[in-house]
């Protein structure tokens, strides 16, 4: 079997993340683990947060674009109110 690769997946969602509050047809995108990838995913993340639909402490902006473009983007979803980024593999 092929090795498998890593896609983030953004999801708005409820104040306490519920699983069932993530919709995917919503945003309609994967972002694969690329340079570029993790750069449009930061951008959908400062999109939301410009038009308020998600809330992210201005003392943690810094961090959650460091875990998205350098880091684990999973992890960023520890500084973001409504939203959430998980990972899933990709064959």
């Amino acid at each position: 079997m092929a090795k498998a690769s890593k896609v983030f997946i953004f999801f708005n969602c409820d104040a306490a993340k519920n699983e069932a509050s993530m919709n995917i047809f919503y945003n309609h995108a994967v972002y694969k683990d690329t340079k570029t990838s993790r750069k449009n995913l930061w951008k959908k993340v400062k999109e939301e947060f410009g038009a308020e639909r998600i809330q992210i402490a201005a003392e943690n902006l810094q961090a959650v674009e460091q875990a998205i473009i350098e880091g684990d983007p999973v992890s960023a979803s520890d500084f973001i109110q409504f939203a959430a980024i998980r990972a899933v593999d990709c064959y």
